[in-house]
């Protein structure tokens, strides 16, 4: 099935690519977008790849809506993923799996939740046939995660799993959501992991907290160097386990402007993932150590 292309009023086209999602569908939008942002178009005002579509604005006085539409279609006529080599980063982030600042969250929400019994992480445990809760961070801490989407509430990126469909983590939303979750959560609903970039509702289950902002409200965090929001599109994405020593200590080296994530830059080759995932991911987990 081609790309599906719809007109929202005289400034936005919204593409879908497909229906589902799938890290093929997330390079042909991010690939295409990248190209559009290259071209530097006047009368573009903005351009916002997704998880399996894309978005674009732009001001109609400037830019006429079918030109813009052609050169979509002909940047999909000519996509080729087996030529795609992203220039990237590769993000070490460190995570407090199973802890007690969201457990208390938790807790107070079992009237919303599948199964009151248990927290969200050993619910999620449970529903992907694992054995223990520290299996389920084992899993989800052992390969890496593609941001594909940035957005829902500002700063939120959306992270996606670098396996095989079959081997993803899995788990639903809340039955109603939460009206609290906390800044930093480290969230999973369907086969998408999230980082809650600020303190708000939510229904994804909670599965430990990050002490590492994402969003800059202030500008004050050092390692943003000056940008609001911290992740892209297209980063790729390393949980580390730590406990709540660590979690403690790199919040308070945030607070005095000394912590600085462990980032490497990366090229992706879609082709070579394709061809062995597991592989792939080892190699490039390397680079943080290099």
């Amino acid at each position: 099935m081609g790309f599906r292309y719809s007109l929202a009023g005289d400034e936005f086209i919204f593409v879908e690519i497909q229906e589902d999602m799938s890290l093929e569908a997330f390079f042909k939008a991010l690939e295409i977008t990248n190209k559009l942002k290259a071209l530097k178009l006047p009368g573009i005002i903005d351009i916002c790849p997704a998880n399996a579509s894309y978005q674009v604005r732009y001001n109609p006085d400037l830019l006429d809506g079918r030109r813009l539409l052609k050169i979509l279609k002909d940047y999909e006529r000519d996509l080729k993923l087996d030529s795609i080599n992203l220039d990237t980063r590769i993000i070490e982030v460190p995570v407090f799996y199973n802890d007690p600042y969201t457990k208390e969250i938790v807790m107070r929400f079992r009237d919303r939740h599948q199964d009151p019994s248990l927290t969200d992480i050993e619910y999620t445990a449970k529903i992907n046939n694992l054995p223990s809760v520290e299996s389920l961070i084992e899993k989800h801490s052992a390969n890496p995660w593609m941001v594909t989407m940035v957005g829902f509430v500002a700063g939120l990126p959306w992270f996606y799993q670098m396996v095989d469909k079959k081997d993803q983590i899995e788990a639903p939303k809340y039955l109603s959501p939460r009206t609290d979750t906390l800044q930093h959560t480290i969230g999973h609903a369907g086969c998408f992991a999230v980082t809650y970039s600020v303190r708000g509702g939510g229904g994804y289950q909670q599965l430990g907290i990050s002490p590492m902002y994402i969003f800059n409200s202030n500008l004050d965090v050092t390692y943003f160097d000056g940008e609001l929001i911290f992740h892209k599109p297209g980063d790729i994405v390393k949980f580390r386990v730590i406990d709540e020593a660590e979690y403690a200590r790199i919040s308070e080296e945030i607070k005095q402007g000394r912590f600085k994530p462990n980032i490497k830059p990366v090229k992706f080759n879609f082709e070579a993932f394709q061809k062995d995932m597991l592989g792939y991911n080892k190699k490039i987990m390397e680079v943080l150590h290099d």
